[in-house]
């Protein structure tokens, strides 16, 4: 928590520790537009993950943490009205002389899914407004998610249910794509919208 985000609230993808002593060595943003700007889903990882840590714990501490998180990806200036994130949230920004600049506009929906299912679970760990806002969230993005836009086609796009995710741009991988773990979070999160609308708890 204390090495891994800024100021902001948005987060390093990586940081390299000294093995002797705990000190930081260095901080990475390894699939992201550079190593300051906010990779998409990192700061969905670190939703997700956060929440499941309250979950787990009980610490308080670690939902005020998520809660942070939600504030700085909700609030970017680049996140699109239909909160299907760019790949990277500084990539609209990125200048003409970025060997990324062809990649602007591409969106990421394993970052969705992750965020949706995110939602879903936060919405059951708060009460009145907060709960609220987070389940309609979530609701918005799988609408969104299960529209033509996002969604292939019945026996198309190899079997994946999920449309344009983005793996690794700086590696030239993965870029346009269907992924096994957008279509994993996307079905999560369907499953945990069914429980939550069944009056079940969204984990067991």
């Amino acid at each position: 928590m204390k090495n891994h985000y800024r100021k902001d609230m948005s987060c390093y993808h990586v940081v390299d520790y000294n093995p002797k002593d705990g000190s930081v060595i260095k901080k990475k943003t390894n699939q992201g537009a550079f190593d300051e700007s906010a990779w998409a889903r990192g700061q969905a990882w670190g939703l997700y993950g956060y929440a499941m840590m309250y979950r787990e714990t009980g610490d308080k501490k670690y939902l005020k943490f998520a809660h942070k998180i939600a504030k700085y990806m909700l609030k970017h200036p680049n996140m699109p009205k239909d909160l299907i994130p760019y790949w990277d949230f500084d990539a609209p920004n990125l200048q003409d002389t970025s060997k990324y600049a062809a990649y602007r506009t591409n969106r990421d929906v394993s970052t969705a899914s992750l965020m949706a299912s995110a939602f879903l679970e936060m919405s059951t760990q708060v009460k009145g407004k907060f709960s609220t806002q987070y389940f309609d969230i979530a609701t918005t993005i799988i609408q969104n998610l299960s529209a033509p836009t996002y969604k292939a086609a019945l026996a198309v796009n190899g079997g994946y249910l999920l449309k344009y995710s983005v793996g690794n741009i700086p590696a030239n991988s993965e870029i346009d794509v269907p992924l096994t773990y957008a279509d994993y979070y996307y079905v999560e999160a369907l499953l945990r919208y069914k429980r939550l609308l069944a009056g079940q708890k969204v984990v067991d």
